[in-house]
Order: C-alpha cells, then structure tokens, then sequence
C-alpha cells in the first residue's frame, strides 16, 4: 500500500471551479487560491435559500488511543459513499493545526483512499485562516498591553489581564511566561501565557459567527481584563473589535476543496475539542446544508468531547442539529481499551475486544441519550480477523440495539463505505431523531458541568475550589449563567485520567480552572492535567519532514 502522500501525489486533481459546479456554485462566487483551492463569497452565501430537507451527519469516535480510529478518513470515506449510491453529498471539515502536524499526528486531511486534497497545502498553511486568527488574537493582546502602557485610561488591573496570546505550534515553554521584562519602554513585567491557536477565543468564535456582522459584534464582547474593583474591560473597550474583523474577512470565507473522487469538501475553522469546542465553523456547515442533500461533518476526538460539544454548543448557537451519528470505531483501538498492549494489536484477542466494548457501548448510549439514531463504523485494518469483526458486529447489535458496518475506505476509497452509506440513508428514513439537549440554559453553570460528568462520563461527583465556585456565581450574577460550558479534558479517557482507558465508573472530575469566553458565548471548564499549549513528543512528527531536491515535501504522514 502507497503511503498517503504517494497516494495523494498520484491522483489528477479536477479544477475548483469544476468540483463547485457540482453543488451549484457559479465561478463568481469563488475566489481562487490557485487550481484546486478557492474561498465561497460571502454574498453568495448569504443568497442561498434554506433547504428543509437537508440531512446532517455527524461522524464521532470512541476514545482516541495510539491504535488509531480515522474519524476524518471515515468522514471523507463516507461522503465520497454517499455519492457513489446516487447522493447529493458533501463533507465539512476543520482545518489542521500546525501544532499536532509536526507534533504527533502528522497530517490531518483523511488517509489512503479517503483524503481531501491538496493534502500538503491543507495541512500546511493551507488559505491563511489561523495565521489571520493568530494574528487578531495578539492585535488584541498587543492593544491590552498598549493601552495599560500609555497611562492606562481604563484602569487595567496587570495582575487581572486574562486574555493570552497564542501560537499555532506546541510549545510548552510558552505555557507561562514573564513579558515586558527590561526597560519601562517595554511595557509592565507581569506575568503572562500562551495557548496553542486553536484555543483562541477568537477561534471559536470564528466558528460560531453567522456572518461578518456576528463575528465583530462577538469579538467586541471578549473580557480581556479587568479592573481592581473587578469591573470587566472588553475588546469594544480597547476599540479593538472593528480592526480584529478586518484581519479575519477573508478568513471568514469557507474553504473548498476535494476528495480524491471528487467529493467536494467545506475545510474550515479547526478549534481542539479536548480544549475548545472541536467544530468546523457554523457558516461551512450552514453552507453545506444550502447546496447538498446531505452533509457529514465531524467533531475532535471521542463523543464525550466533540460530540457533546457539537451538540451542546454548536447546534445550541446555530439552531442545527444532525439527523445520525455515526461512531468510528477500530478493533484494534478496542483491544486497547480491553488491556492490549500497542505491540500486541496485530494478533487476535476476541476476549480483549469485547471488554473493550464498553468504551464503544458508553458512546452508543451517550448519543442515544441525545435522541439521534447511532451506526458503528468499524474502520477495517488488515490484521482484523474475521472472529474479531464477526464478534464485534454481533455484540453491537445485541448489547446496544444498533448495525455496525465494516468499512474499507482506507483501502478501497468510497467504494469501501458503501455499505455504511445505504445502511445511513436506511437509518435516517427509519428512524426519526428526536434531539434534545443534555441540560437546559436556566441550569447553574456547575450543575451544567455535574450534568455532563455524571451523565456522559460516569463520574460520581465534580470537585472544585471555594475560587472557582465562586467565579461561576458571580458570571451568573453578572448575565453569563445561561451560557454552556465546553469541557476541557483529556481526550484519552471518560474521566480526567488519561490512562484510565475503557469506560471508567465512580471516578472524580476536578476543575482546575474556569475561563469566560463572553465573545463565543460559553465557559471553559479545565479539567485535572490538560494544558491548553501542549509540548512536543519526544520524538516529533516533524523530524520525518523535509525537502526533496525537486523541492516536493516529503514526510507528511
């Protein structure tokens, strides 16, 4: 089997402007990156008419492990399906962050015959969407900064600045620093951070803005600090707002890419689900839904994360909500969370899959709980044995009452999915969703958090210090108590324990710090260890990664 550049590198790709004609986009409504990669119009977006009969998919995971699950490749694997039994598809997608590329994951644009194209060039620096929200994110902490400097006129307290600056790259050096160090001409020394950019605040509103309208109005509304009286000081405060959205217009824009069949593909707005909200932005998806019969999106890392969030927050902000979810799943990744070691995964072990199969069952049941139809993906691998697949369709079936399908996209590209596409389209004229949220806006912010780790995670009981209870008070006292909250948290596990793998019961969840994100519209609850800027393994994806003497990359796995 080629690796996946080799793959990617061999396929001819269509002009943008042929892959747009598919779903009814004139070229005026492009503006053109080169051949294969064009920006929609926001004027021809605003023109789309609703279509009432549109279909969303979610695709999710069962917890990640280092056995690999192919959320993405599935997600791409799917569509391509769709449309290879007669439907009107297209996929939605977040763009990869330069941080796990040379980090741990290397690319992030699918894998084998399921991938979005051109996969250097996305996985990359792709249309410039995060260096434009990097870039507003530290305008904006540059103005913070500036304005306590030059006689500080809206009596800034230095030691109550609490927006960061950020970088897309892991860096865990950055996590806490001291800046302004040296003469008074550079500023107060005070101590201050950095979070990787798909942690922003800016991103995430980014994703959540209707248009450009919404998006320097939520902008306006980020906290940036406050005074020693603890009086909040804005964006709008520093007038900020108005050239923070000149740096994102063009951002603002959806990308447009391909499948390697041709699939076209919305990539756009990459906020981390085990950090922020883990959703590709509501105007990709909304565009989606306008020009296709059916659109599959994904959510970051395991339903306990993205999907929740995607429910919780995206569909609560945007008034969408999917028609299915289907949850990715890997025999391997299973015998995983059954107790298989990594080096071990390739020989058969019927027994650890299936006490491996609570994680999967959790999943099944949490989105069940959400009111919306559930099918497994079983994402195939070649060491996959035939009592291994059969067992796992079997005790699907008859522990959680739904189909799970083996697909093999990797290897065979939309001709793979096929099956899981019709047994979808059958899923979704069957069975109507019923959707409803986990908790209610009127529910105290903490009791939100206790809804979710009692009821998704299994937790017996959420600790938090006096501080931090009495943060969320006063955000409640202060008008912020109808917001939902985005659960910071390990991606690895249910519980804030990322060796605790499997489905983990009777644990604690500890909050270890609350952050308001007025602008986006909900509160960030960081949970046990996670960091918001991760550090680099000890050997890093980028060390793979160089130059040919023709000047093609090589190493983007």
């Amino acid at each position: 089997m080629p690796t996946d550049i080799e793959i990617a590198r061999s396929v001819e790709l269509k002009p943008i402007v042929e892959i747009a004609a598919k779903v009814g986009i004139p070229e005026d409504a492009l503006h053109l990156h080169g051949k294969h990669i064009a920006k929609l119009d926001d004027r021809f977006i605003a023109s789309l008419p609703k279509k009432d009969d549109a279909r969303l998919v979610l695709v999710t995971a069962i917890n990640p492990t280092p056995a690999g699950e192919g959320k993405t490749t599935t997600t791409v694997g799917l569509g391509d399906a769709l449309n290879r039994i007669g439907k009107k598809a297209v996929v939605c997608l977040r763009e990869p962050s330069l941080g796990p590329v040379f980090g741990v994951k290397g690319g992030a644009a699918g894998g084998g015959y399921a991938q979005v194209l051109p996969m250097e060039q996305i996985n990359l620096h792709f249309t410039g969407d995060f260096h434009a929200i990097t870039s507003a994110n530290n305008l904006l902490a540059a103005l913070v900064d500036n304005s306590l400097y030059w006689g500080n006129p809206l009596n800034i307290d230095p030691r109550r600045i609490v927006f960061r600056r950020v970088l897309d790259m892991n860096d865990r050096t950055l996590r806490q620093i001291i800046s302004g160090v040296g003469a008074p001409a550079n500023g107060y020394t005070r101590e201050a951070g950095f979070d990787i950019t798909v942690a922003s605040e800016i991103m995430a509103i980014f994703c959540l803005a209707n248009d450009l309208k919404d998006l320097e109005e939520r902008l306006g509304r980020i906290v940036v600090a406050y005074t020693p009286d603890r009086k909040p000081i804005t964006a709008k405060d520093v007038d900020a707002e108005g050239a923070l959205s000149v740096l994102l217009r063009d951002a603002l824009r959806p990308n447009l890419v391909q499948s390697i069949e041709g699939t076209p593909a919305f990539i756009h707005g990459g906020p981390f689900a085990n950090i922020a909200h883990g959703c590709n932005s509501v105007i990709a998806t909304k565009t989606g839904l306008s020009l296709a019969d059916w659109t599959v999106t994904e959510a970051g890392f395991g339903a306990d994360l993205g999907a929740e969030k995607f429910l919780d927050i995206k569909c609560r902000k945007s008034g969408i909500s999917p028609d299915a979810v289907v949850i990715v799943a890997t025999i391997r990744a299973l015998k995983m969370h059954g107790g298989v070691a990594k080096s071990e995964l390739t020989s058969e072990n019927v027994p650890a899959l299936e006490a491996g199969l609570a994680n999967l069952g959790r999943h099944i049941e949490n989105m069940k709980g959400f009111g919306l139809p559930v099918v497994v993906a079983i994402n195939h691998f070649v060491s996959d044995t035939d009592a291994e697949v059969e067992t796992l369709k079997r005790r699907v079936k008859s522990d959680f009452g739904v189909d799970a399908v083996v697909c093999k996209h990797w290897a065979e590209g939309g001709a793979g999915a096929e099956e899981l596409a019709r047994t979808l389209v059958d899923l979704v004229e069957r069975e109507k969703a019923s959707f409803d949220f986990l908790y209610g806006d009127d529910l105290p912010l903490l009791e939100k958090v206790e809804t979710i780790a009692k009821t998704l995670y299994r937790a017996d009981k959420v600790t938090a210090s006096a501080a931090i209870k009495k943060q969320l008070k006063e955000w409640e006292a202060a008008g912020y108590g109808s917001f939902p909250v985005c659960m910071a948290k390990t991606q690895s596990s249910f519980s804030a324990d990322p060796t605790a793998i499997g489905a983990p019961t009777g644990h604690t969840l500890p909050i270890r710090e609350v952050r308001l994100s007025a602008g986006a519209g909900f509160i960030v609850v960081i949970c046990g260890e996670l960091m918001t800027m991760p550090g680099l393994p000890k050997v890093p994806a980028s060390v793979n990664m160089r130059l040919l003497d023709d000047g093609v990359i090589d190493g983007i796995a």
